[in-house]
């Protein structure tokens, strides 16, 4: 199916604000693999949504990915989560909080993450169960 290239009134195409933004968060979703602050899934999850309105190509790669892509079909299903990730996102979360207290940060640090951190392990928590890999 086609679809119709809209332009921005500077003359850029919007899909190419897409393909550059699923850029950003790809890359960002690969820093997070490896910093534990830095959340992997939520980054995946907006690459993937702008690689639909962008790049097919890329989207199906990412989607069909052996590592993530039955993160994002979930998610793109029903919105689920399997138990092990989130148990895993649970336990970096208390991790790194944890890691935080013992190096000394600041406390107003530690209640901006145990407000952060807690929100966002209780999102996790509460979504449904998906099929476990």
């Amino acid at each position: 199916m086609h679809r119709p290239l809209r332009l921005l009134k500077s003359g850029m195409p919007i899909r190419i604000l897409w393909l550059i933004f699923g850029l950003m968060t790809l890359a960002l979703a690969f820093a997070g693999v490896f910093l534990p602050v830095l959340p992997t899934t939520p980054f995946l999850l907006l690459a993937a949504f702008a690689f639909a309105r962008s790049s097919p190509r890329l989207e199906a790669w990412l989607v069909n990915h052996p590592r993530f892509g039955t993160l994002i079909r979930n998610w793109q299903r029903d919105g689920s989560i399997d138990r092990r990730t989130k148990y895993s996102a649970a336990t970096v979360m208390a991790l790194t909080f944890i890691g935080s207290y013992l190096f000394g940060v600041p406390d107003y640090v530690l209640i901006i993450q145990a407000v952060a951190l807690g929100g966002a392990a209780t999102f996790v928590l509460t979504r449904p169960d998906g099929p476990n890999p």
